[in-house]
């Protein structure tokens, strides 16, 4: 798919698929607000005269990583949600059937299921090889540790460059790059045309685009190793603010929102904690007796101070890795972090 493919593009494309499958196809409404977020269009798919009106929601470069997040994007319309995309992979398509997410993409694998209707189509390969699409410097690795303390702290968009690159952990001029990136995307202006009184703009479009980049591109290179210990017993007592340590993931989801029970421990540090590790056997490959897995990650901000538990990483980050996870537990779990600790930050939508 070429970078220069835009949205509407991609979804006229995969309605040209769907008719392909004999469907009934048409876009009714071009895209604009929606419930609580904006769709790309509203389109009916089905048999002639018939059919559902879907929400659409455009996504390129779909992968395992970021369709918990799609999934909770598809949920926020007040409306029937239809993914749209430039390829479905056999495992993907797979994995929306089981939940029962429509979608279709250009290369005419489709999943939908209405009244006297149902179709699956899967396996079919792409029509082009799929480029990744360019972005801009905000959503490089070094750009979405700066978004994420904007994020997480949205009263530090007029703070001195130097304080918001120590505080996430970059070279100084990195944020004069990031800001003057975020600003030509329309998500970041001078209030009212004054200098000197930044705000953030599209709040959840600015958190929606970081967290597709942060599953992608940062994520992975922050584990620094997954163990396996004897059990979970107890984990709630582990002593990690004398080891610098946070609690992420499943864990923090837990703690949040007293609704999961973890299957897997994620922990955040500026290294593996060798004591901590020592004191409950962390080992690098499972044994009996030794089958579940604790995974540590690379802290990669710098900031502190959140009405939060102590030892929790920031809730955005909660929300963001419980949905690149992806089974359907921490996407409940997500939902819940996210109405209770992260919608208060896009109030404005």
């Amino acid at each position: 798919m070429d970078n220069s493919v835009t949205p509407a593009a991609l979804l006229a494309r995969a309605l040209t698929s769907a008719r392909a499958l004999g469907l009934h196809a048409h876009i009714e409404q071009p895209g604009g607000p929606l419930g609580r977020d904006a769709a790309v269009a509203l389109v009916r798919i089905g048999r002639a005269g018939a059919g559902i009106l879907y929400a659409v929601e455009v996504k390129k470069g779909l992968r395992p990583a970021t369709l918990g997040a799609t999934i909770h994007q598809m949920e926020r319309f007040d409306q029937a949600a239809l993914l749209v995309a430039d390829h479905v992979t056999p495992a993907l398509a797979d994995e929306l059937k089981a939940r029962r997410v429509p979608f279709v993409d250009t290369a005419g694998n489709a999943y939908l299921e209405q009244p006297g209707l149902f179709v699956w189509v899967n396996g079919r390969k792409p029509l082009t090889k799929p480029v990744r699409e360019a972005l801009g410097r905000a959503f490089q690795i070094n750009g979405l540790k700066v978004v994420f303390g904007l994020l997480c702290n949205p009263e530090w968009i007029n703070r001195p460059y130097r304080e918001l690159a120590v505080q996430a952990g970059v070279a100084h001029g990195t944020v004069g790059v990031v800001m003057a990136d975020l600003q030509r995307s329309g998500f970041m202006a001078d209030s009212k045309g004054k200098r000197g009184t930044r705000r953030l703009f599209k709040a959840k479009g600015l958190l929606d685009q970081w967290m597709d980049a942060y599953a992608r591109m940062l994520r992975p290179r922050t584990l620094l190793g997954r163990y396996y210990v004897q059990s979970l017993n107890g984990w709630k007592d582990w002593p990690l603010a004398e080891h610098g340590a946070l609690w992420g993931g499943e864990p923090a989801g837990a703690l949040l929102t007293g609704y999961l029970h973890p299957g897997e421990l994620t922990i955040y540090a500026d290294r593996v904690p060798a004591l901590l590790a020592a004191q409950h056997r962390f080992l690098k490959d499972p044994q009996p007796g030794h089958t579940t897995v604790v995974e540590v990650r690379q802290r990669f901000w710098r900031f502190t101070g959140y009405p939060h538990p102590a030892n929790v990483v920031p809730p955005i980050l909660v929300y963001a890795d419980l949905l690149a996870m992806g089974d359907a537990r921490c996407i409940e779990t997500a939902k819940l972090v996210y109405q209770a600790d992260v919608a208060r930050f896009f109030a404005e939508g």
